[in-house]
């Protein structure tokens, strides 16, 4: 069966830096649902549209494809006394943007004296991206996947 619109599609992923440092790697398939639905990166469904399974692609996912450009207006200080006691550097919280009121996740850069430096960009913001996948399987995808908008079952993924 090809990849089309409505396929609920298997695969292992690596995702890499343009230095070939493997940033995130699936130990279990994921599974997501083809055509649109945010499950993927518009880019790499591009790619995969009309392949079958075993077929292997790499794709590259410049920023504006992937996590977007790095934002420096998202790096702020705020009052340690904001933040639990065993407030760390790498810790990461959910927080509400000021300006946007959207919610985001913060990764805490720094801890000094009072001041907490935060930054809310992804950690991969800005980076140019190697995606490759190995397709294992594709399928039609149930009446209930389509009415949710992702994948159920064992892989079923889906981003919040």
């Amino acid at each position: 069966m090809k990849i089309c619109k409505d396929t609920v599609v298997s695969l292992n992923f690596e995702l890499s830096d343009a230095d070939g440092s493997v940033l995130e790697k699936c130990d279990e398939p994921i599974s997501y649902l083809h055509g649109g639905y945010s499950g993927m990166f518009e880019a790499v469904e591009k790619r995969l549209e009309g392949l079958e399974a075993g077929a292997e692609v790499s794709v590259k996912l410049d920023p504006d494809d992937a996590f977007g450009e790095y934002d420096e207006s998202l790096k702020r200080s705020e009052p340690r006394s904001a933040f639990p006691a065993n407030v760390s550097v790498g810790m990461r919280f959910e927080g509400t943007g000021s300006e946007s009121g959207e919610a985001r996740v913060y990764t805490i850069t720094a801890v000094q004296g009072d001041q907490v430096d935060v930054d809310g960009n992804h950690p991969y913001a800005g980076k140019t991206l190697d995606f490759r996948c190995t397709v294992l399987s594709v399928r039609a995808a149930t009446r209930e996947e389509l009415t949710h908008g992702h994948a159920h079952g064992p892989g079923g993924h889906h981003q919040h």
